[in-house]
């Protein structure tokens, strides 16, 4: 099974501009492996899969405050090349066109990752009708597909689950016990 993206491995390169969730051209680069110039280049290469809202370009006053608020994006202060991020939907859009082994495993990982989301939310979406075995099922493996997704370095010992049926209203806690492989 392929080891699926973590979360922490893309929280911190996401970044909040015009109301979007973006990752900088540079942070993309370093997810794929490659150099930025790169990335830019294969952009470049390839508009017509870069329709508007694929990529934001900074202002000026975009970068100087990028600068001013992320310590890791100094360098760029004096830069007089073009800031880009990609939102959602173009970095799903690079991944298509981004080559090389690390890129290929990168888009992959993320694919997986979003399936296991996909399929826990499907089985969530069960849960109030289950009897009590299959909900017990369903929490385990929720328990299991975020544990992976969290943090993969870890192994589940144990867990407990309760479940409370209050006039339609469902109350889930679900507590898991882990400890370093």
């Amino acid at each position: 099974m392929n080891q699926i993206v973590k979360l922490e491995t893309v929280q911190d390169k996401i970044i909040d501009i015009r109301g979007e969730k973006v990752i900088m051209d540079s942070d993309a680069a370093v997810l794929y492996g490659i150099e930025t110039r790169d990335v830019n280049k294969a952009v470049k290469n390839n508009p017509a899969k870069f329709p508007e809202g694929y990529i934001i370009k900074f202002t000026a006053a975009e970068k100087k405050e990028l600068v001013e608020n992320f310590h890791r994006f100094n360098k760029l202060k004096h830069s007089s090349t073009d800031l880009k991020a990609f939102t959602e939907k173009g970095l799903y859009m690079l991944a298509t066109i981004i080559k090389g082994p690390k890129a290929v495993k990168t888009t992959i990982d993320i694919i997986e990752t979003y399936a296991r989301i996909k399929g826990l939310s499907r089985s969530m979406s069960k849960l109030p009708t289950a009897d009590k075995a299959e909900q017990k099922t369903i929490m385990e493996k929720a328990a299991e597909v975020m544990g992976d997704i969290l943090d993969g370095a870890l192994e589940t010992t144990g867990s407990e689950t309760t479940l409370e049926l209050n006039l339609a209203v469902i109350k889930v806690k679900h507590t898991v016990k882990k400890k370093k492989k």
